[in-house]
């Protein structure tokens, strides 16, 4: 059984510090813009990046980092993707860990690199180099480090919870970004989870990887993926428990944990997405596949039609079933039923009679949901997305100006 840490976040699991600082690279004086995480002891890594083609040399570096399994920590700063910028990106990035890594005294290779912000733009360097010694590591610090991360999102992103292991107490914390530039398939997002668990290696690689399947690549708020994306869990053991692995009996707790931790972080991300007013969840049932069910909530989730139904409030089932239709899973339109919260408006692939004031109050709360039965196996997944309003694109429209 899992318990949520009031308060916690990335520095709530033992042995871990975090820090960050105003470096100059966004525009607003005294915005914490650069930060780094820090476990006392080495820990076991894992991560998954981008799918883009296009990838950020910070990424490349994190890449490579993760061939190794083991890392002390991350500096990842905001305010500049470090993408498009020939090889000099992938040059900066090994000097920023390399900065970082002498601030707080261990070997570059141990430090992870994130960067995110504009596209096209060199790392300034001249201002990292001179500023990043500015950074205080505290047990505290996770709040500052989940800032420090931030570009357009309006808040920053932080949980923790805890589970018991041999009469311990074990924490899985996390911290996240992004609110644009998200699709499923990793988004336009870096989050980075901190936990005192001893974790086999293999079982973190194959938690981490279930849990971005069911969380940060079942989301979408504009359809778009970004080249910076990163999910790095790491595992510093210092609760001092035996290793959890895939026979261990805390492996379903620690999946439990990591999963909660990776849905909730995913559904701030979209809740927070750029102008968006209106949390979007589709919840697919009764597939044939599990991969069908992914794949057909993430349709709706994403169509730009659906999106703008919600935010106008207009109970336009139609939208939800021709996107469903898109997606190109295997469905029998006869047996389709179809739920605008809880509100059965479609059985058997025929609109039912329903009251149109009902279901338009019942979405007019910040969070709609949808379900669809396909009523064709046991199957089942879940995706989230969020309204497209006009604020999207009036703050896109001069994002760079």
């Amino acid at each position: 059984m899992i318990e949520l840490i009031k308060g916690g976040g990335v520095t709530s699991a033992k042995g871990f510090s975090a820090g960050a600082t105003y470096a100059g690279l966004k525009t607003e004086p005294d915005t914490l813009d650069l930060g780094i995480l820090l476990s006392d002891r080495s820990a076991k890594a894992a991560a998954t990046f981008t799918t883009n083609s296009v990838e950020s040399p910070s990424v490349t570096a994190s890449r490579r980092r993760n061939e190794r399994g083991t890392a002390r920590g991350v500096v990842a700063n905001s305010g500049c993707a470090n993408c498009s910028v020939g090889p000099q990106g992938l040059t900066d990035a090994e000097e920023l860990t390399e900065l970082a890594g002498n601030h707080v005294g261990v070997a570059s290779e141990d430090l992870f690199v994130a960067s995110t912000g504009m596209i096209g733009v060199e790392l300034p360097m001249a201002l990292l180099r001179q500023n990043i010694n500015n950074i205080s590591l505290k047990e505290n610090g996770g709040t500052e480090f989940a800032k420090s991360i931030m570009t357009t999102d309006s808040k920053h992103k932080e949980i923790a919870v805890s589970f018991v292991h041999e009469d311990q107490t074990i924490v899985v914390g996390g911290a996240a970004k992004g609110v644009g530039m998200i699709h499923p398939n990793m988004a336009t997002m870096l989050c980075f989870i901190s936990t005192d668990a001893n974790v086999e290696p293999v079982f973190l690689k194959e938690s981490l990887s279930e849990s971005v399947s069911d969380s940060f690549n079942m989301i979408d708020v504009d359809g778009d993926q970004s080249t910076n994306d990163t999910v790095l869990v790491l595992a510093n053991g210092a609760s001092e428990t035996t290793e959890i692995s895939k026979a261990s009996s805390a492996a379903s707790s620690f999946k439990e944990a990591l999963s909660y931790v990776a849905t909730e972080l995913a559904k701030e991300l979209v809740r927070d997405g750029e102008g968006a007013q209106t949390l979007i969840e589709v919840s697919i049932n009764g597939s044939k596949t599990k991969d069908g069910a992914r794949k057909a909530a993430r349709e709706i989730a994403s169509s730009l039609l659906v999106k703008a139904m919600v935010h106008g409030k207009d109970p336009n089932w139609g939208r939800i079933v021709m996107a469903l239709g898109k997606s190109g899973i295997e469905l029998q339109e006869n047996k389709i039923d179809v739920f605008i919260s809880d509100i059965h408006i479609v059985n058997q692939g025929i609109a039912i009679p329903y009251f149109k004031d009902a279901v338009v109050s019942a979405m007019a709360g910040k969070e709609v949901k949808f379900r669809v039965d396909l009523n064709l196996g046991n199957e089942s997944a879940t995706a989230w997305g969020c309204d497209l309003t006009e604020e999207y694109v009036i703050f896109n429209s001069a994002y760079s100006t």
